[in-house]
């Protein structure tokens, strides 16, 4: 019998966004302690479920430590990061006898002291539970690292397929090794090299070129060598201005530290060679795009999605303006992140007429817009997603309202900050989205885990807002000079 000590501190943070990340924000996401972070996962498709699958099937015994996960924001508060970080050091020190630690990490954290955040927890985990004790961890494939964090762990698993539908299975690869390493049947090298790229995250979907030939490269080594047990390819998080910013390659063997860094060397070379396709390339714009939609409808490809990749946060109107204007019907966002505005919809009830201002508060997110309607639902929205993507995991939006701007035009508003990976992001506010011409959403590539299947047709739009594809309008200070395409060394910085 072995005890293995369960948890995870996860947040994805846009440093170049103002507003940080508290507290609050954590609970207003998750925030689990003790037996729930086991009780409140085992129904969930995440890294934790396969912790939980895995220990309790190889008859080991889980300790629920923390788990706390937040929305997108800026940098994390040191209040939030001191509270959730002492909390898991404090649950680690009252268990006894801990054999193992598992933590579901994310890897592109930043806190206000903290530019490499995961690394400091692992460092903090590992003076708590000493040398000896096998720490391991997950991370997402948007994870900024770099040795720091694996000067640390004894292995690190990143998820491999973007839209992030694999998250159970690399949790499950985690806790093998976990377990097999306890069993003595498997000892851990690691190793983590940097190619030195930084991308936007549009152009990091696993089922396209350039990721999904680097995603062969490393599934090829893990076929032929034998010794090598996992190989995560991470193209980072590129709105980030952090040291350890940009692509890494993490390889796992079975005792062979040498094989481990030939690996990683080798699949990052690979990358570098094909930066290009990774760091850029051309979107259409709102206009554009909206026009492309229209054209689409009338050839029947509907529904068309239209996938704001820039707005990060939840209240741009370039595109809704861009829809307005050129008259579509038939249309439905989801949503406008508008915490005011939903307070007046409430007010004035279903079935209500509203003319109310709505988005266009936040970074880079246009001017707002006016809109008239009538309110078809408030509500006060929590629902649980259904499609591939962490099937069975809730997402709250909080107090929620719906408004028919006339001729089939729905705009979805929340007080929380928003992204559709399913039906269920349509269907929890009254809208059907296969009866809709056209969907507008705030995500980059997690809504094609489901939409890639209904879409008529999926139209990419870069309209100006935090998340460029373009990465060359945000000003980083801190990431190494060599970084391409937009460290100082390159020609752009001339």
């Amino acid at each position: 019998m072995f005890r293995i000590a369960v948890g995870g501190f996860s947040h994805e943070t846009h440093t170049f966004l103002e507003k940080r990340t508290t507290v609050e924000d954590f609970a207003d996401r998750h925030v689990q302690y003790g037996p729930e972070v086991i009780e409140r996962n085992r129904g969930v498709s995440n890294y934790l479920r396969g912790f939980i699958d895995v220990v309790e099937e190889a008859g080991g015994e889980l300790v629920g430590t923390v788990y706390a996960a937040a929305n997108v924001h800026g940098y994390v508060t040191r209040n939030a990061f001191e509270k959730f970080t002492t909390d898991m050091m404090d649950a680690l020190r009252e268990a006894e006898g801990i054999d193992g630690v598992l933590l579901a990490l994310h890897g592109a954290m930043a806190a206000e002291d903290y530019d490499r955040a995961e690394a400091e927890v692992v460092r903090r985990v590992r003076s708590v539970v000493g040398a000896e004790v096998p720490v391991m961890v997950t991370l997402d494939l948007h994870a900024n690292e770099d040795h720091h964090l694996t000067d640390h762990a004894d292995a690190a698993f990143v998820c491999k397929k973007y839209p992030h539908t694999d998250t159970q299975e690399t949790g499950e690869a985690a806790a093998r090794c976990m377990v097999s390493t306890l069993r003595g049947e498997f000892s851990p090298a690691m190793a983590l090299h940097k190619p030195g790229i930084i991308s936007p995250s549009i152009f990091q979907g696993t089922d396209f070129s350039p990721m999904r030939e680097f995603r062969r490269r490393a599934d090829e080594w893990e076929q032929v060598e034998e010794d090598v047990y996992y190989v995560s390819v991470a193209p980072g998080f590129g709105y980030a201005d952090v040291p350890d910013v940009g692509a890494s390659v993490i390889a796992v063997t079975d005792g062979d530290k040498a094989l481990a860094e030939g690996v990683a060397r080798d699949v990052s070379a690979f990358m570098w060679r094909r930066r290009e396709k990774l760091a850029r390339r051309p979107i259409l714009g709102a206009e554009e795009a909206v026009q492309a939609a229209t054209q689409a409808v009338g050839e029947g490809r509907t529904p068309v999605v239209l996938a704001d990749g820039a707005d990060r946060t939840g209240d741009s109107t370039h595109v809704l303006r861009q829809l307005l204007r050129q008259g579509v019907k038939n249309f439905a966002l989801s949503s406008m992140h508008d915490p005011s505005a939903v307070r007046f919809c409430q007010q004035l009830g279903e079935g209500a007429e509203v003319a109310v201002s709505a988005g266009g508060w936040g970074q880079a997110s246009g001017e707002p817009v006016q809109l008239k309607g009538t309110i078809e639902f408030v509500g006060n929205v929590n629902y649980e997603l259904t499609g591939p993507m962490s099937t069975g995991d809730s997402v709250g939006c909080g107090p929620s309202a719906t408004v028919n701007l006339g001729d089939s035009r729905y705009v979805i508003l929340t007080s929380l900050n928003h992204q559709v990976r399913d039906a269920e992001g349509f269907r929890a506010f009254g809208i059907e989205p296969k009866d809709m011409d056209v969907l507008l959403v705030r995500s980059r590539v997690h809504f094609r885990a489901y939409y890639d299947r209904v879409a008529g047709e999926i139209i990419e739009v870069d309209a100006p807002g935090m998340g460029p594809a373009d990465l060359s309008g945000l000003r980083f200070h801190k990431i190494p000079a060599d970084t391409f395409p937009v460290g100082r060394n390159w020609p752009q910085h001339e």
